[in-house]
């Protein structure tokens, strides 16, 4: 049976369909994280969504609408306690990042019985997403694209140089809440993808990758947006053949991806 002939199925049309969408987005938020050196924060604001799992799963409510407000909470908290209290942002995500965990851990522990879905919510199981699942990634993917259309510009000066667009008037305050918000949310919908063990490789392999050969923000963009396209869907069909989990293919095939193109920019440069 040839990853072709999954296409009958409906579970595997929803995860190729998601595999697209979540790949496009994460590209693009994953520019904006690289540009403005926001690795840690969204580090950060994944690890405190496990709280946001925990507590759905206590309550009985849905866990990744939970995550979606832990990991907003966690993006502007981050934010207000820096520009509040003057805090680092390092020492900030420190807390974010411990307190999201321990309730993750505190709320899985508390609910009654076995939790069998989290190890998907830990690792990935895109094979589980459903039709409500790819409204809300579209729906994601049409205001991000829309907020991106009209703020393109500022957006590219307030991850390159913020205090410059301060000085020039610029709404970097608005920008920087607006785009911790696309952030988060954009991080739960991933969770679906690879989990919340393997996100940051979404959110960073691709662009790394762009910017070997590129540097120019919207270059940088495009090219991470093609890169994780073909490795999202290439990991996706592998993953099919080999009987193995799709996000582990995934972050593999980005990894190689990577040091491939490192190695064959180190070789370019040594033969001029």
């Amino acid at each position: 049976m040839t990853p072709f002939d999954y296409l009958a199925f409906p579970f595997f049309r929803h995860a190729l369909v998601g595999v697209v969408l979540i790949s496009i987005c994460s590209a693009v938020i994953g520019t904006y994280v690289i540009t403005r050196r926001l690795v840690a924060i969204s580090g950060g604001i994944t690890h405190a969504c496990f709280g946001g799992l925990g507590l759905g799963y206590y309550l009985g409510l849905s866990p990744l609408a939970m995550a979606g407000v832990f990991a907003i909470g966690a993006g502007l908290g981050v934010e207000w306690m820096s520009a509040r209290f003057r805090l680092r942002q390092d020492s900030a995500i420190a807390v974010i990042w411990s307190v999201g965990m321990a309730l993750g851990v505190l709320f899985v522990f508390l609910t009654p019985g076995y939790v069998p879905e989290l190890n998907s919510f830990l690792f990935g199981n895109i094979l589980t997403i459903t039709s409500a699942d790819l409204t809300a990634f579209a729906a994601f993917a049409v205001i991000m694209g829309l907020f991106f259309i009209l703020r393109f510009r500022t957006i590219v000066i307030c991850a390159f140089d913020p205090d410059f667009a301060t000085v020039a008037g610029l709404p970097v305050k608005f920008i920087s809440y607006a785009m911790s918000i696309l952030v988060a949310l954009c991080i739960v919908l991933t969770i679906k993808l690879v989990g919340v063990m393997l996100l940051m490789s979404m959110f960073s392999l691709p662009i790394l990758t762009a910017e070997i050969f590129y540097h120019r923000y919207s270059s940088i963009m495009t090219a991470s947006v093609i890169i994780s396209l073909l490795c999202c869907v290439s990991g996706l069909l592998l993953s099919t053949l080999a009987d193995v989990p799709c996000s582990a293919i995934i972050v593999l095939i980005m990894a190689a991806l990577f040091a491939a193109c490192r190695l064959l920019r180190a070789l370019t440069q040594q033969s001029r």
